[in-house]
């Protein structure tokens, strides 16, 4: 595996265009199925560092849209709070292997770094997820960090062993097959008694292949010691939970908004920790979260006038459309806030904070690209 950097960008200017009548905000195209060499880009991710800078990654496909084969990830930065983006560079390449699932986070709390340091974690897969599930080949979990905001990084490192039980690790008996970190940011706590915890949300099969996908399971791996050790949470105790996204709540507490892949009850699953991650104190179907078989993203947004839990998905049962953002003045306990972003095909999405008062939407459109939009809270709450 190599990692490519290149130390220069050069930014190209993308003009605003409106997205549907009544949305006063920016939408851009950051990646597009057929250019840079790649057949299809998907699983956006997005975070905000600071001083208006923001990085958006992506997994470069090259020779279609099937999950497994020849992908890489990819990269574009803003240095202006999402108005402009440097050219896309290749951050890792597996060679003809796959590289995917990219999960980034700024480590804020490390007196070593007190600019900050960016973690990637990102999975490898030696076979398809169907050829893994059967238990051919392996799922291995990697990390690259930035000192610099993102313009060099370090080798990758290989974590598998600490926070994927399989045949390597010390408990071969857990039988732990696939493994996918969450599609979308990771997140860190900033207060509390966890605070500088830096938390992955995950899932993983375990053992032989379940109808309805019943051998998969949502979880989280975790450090406290920025990224020198690992360990991993209590599994999500529902079947079929799969792609899983967090945040941490006012309160302290985390919360995960998690897939359910067997496509029963067409709901979001929600999972809530007030050990920080460790184990589960509640679980349920959220019956205003209503989503088909897909990934969506949940952010903590504050300012000096608003905390507001934000969710982002296809607001649908049935089909991957009507990208929609929802927000919740109660920590998720209802959801009366919603403003539809595009009504089309839309799926995975990935959602961040820019400043006071704007909120960044990343999120594959039409199956084509991968489209940037800015907006302003007022907008959504007005």
């Amino acid at each position: 595996m190599r990692i490519l950097i290149s130390p220069f960008f050069i930014f190209i200017c993308l003009y605003p265009v409106f997205s549907q009548e009544g949305l006063t905000s920016n939408e851009q195209i950051l990646f597009e199925n057929g250019k840079k060499g790649y057949a299809c880009y998907r699983i956006p991710a997005i975070i905000h560092f600071q001083n208006k800078k923001l990085l958006a990654f992506a997994e470069g496909r090259v020779d279609g849209c099937n999950d497994f084969g020849n992908v890489d990830i990819v990269m574009k930065y803003s240095d202006d709070g999402g108005l402009n983006w440097s050219k896309q560079k290749i951050l890792i390449d597996n060679q003809s292997l796959q590289v995917g699932n990219p999960a980034p986070v700024v480590d804020h709390h490390d007196p070593l770094f007190p600019l900050g340091r960016i973690f990637l974690f990102f999975n490898t897969g030696t076979q398809s997820e169907q050829e893994i599930r059967n238990g051919h080949g392996e799922r291995g979990v990697w990390l690259i960090t930035s000192e610099d905001f993102g313009a060099n990084w370090s080798p990758p490192e290989e974590i598998t062993r600490q926070v994927h039980f399989n045949k390597h690790s010390p408990y071969p008996e857990k039988d732990w097959r696939t493994h996918a970190n969450t599609p979308g940011h990771a997140i860190q706590f900033n207060k509390g008694i966890f605070k500088g915890r830096i938390y992955v949300p995950a899932n993983h099969s375990s053992g032989k292949p379940q109808p309805g996908f019943n051998e998969y399971h949502a979880y989280g791996y975790f450090s406290d010691d920025h990224g020198k050790s690992w360990q991993v949470s209590e599994d999500v105790p529902i079947a079929s939970s799969n792609e899983a996204i967090g945040t941490v709540l006012p309160n302290g507490e985390l919360m995960l908004n998690i897939r359910q892949q067997n496509g029963t009850p067409k709901r979001r699953l929600i999972a809530r920790s007030n050990d920080g991650g460790q184990s589960w104190d509640s679980v349920y179907f959220d019956p205003e979260l209503i989503t088909p078989v897909c990934q969506s993203s949940l952010f903590l947004f504050q300012n000096a006038a608003h905390t507001l839990l934000l969710y982002s998905g296809p607001n649908s049962t049935e089909e991957r459309i009507r990208m929609t953002v929802k927000a919740s003045e109660n920590n998720g306990l209802t959801w009366p806030i919603k403003k539809e972003i595009y009504p089309g095909i839309s799926a995975y999405s990935d959602l961040t904070q820019i400043n006071e008062s704007q909120i960044g939407l990343l999120f594959e459109k039409e199956n084509k690209t991968i489209n940037f939009v800015l907006f302003s809270i007022d907008w959504l709450l007005n």
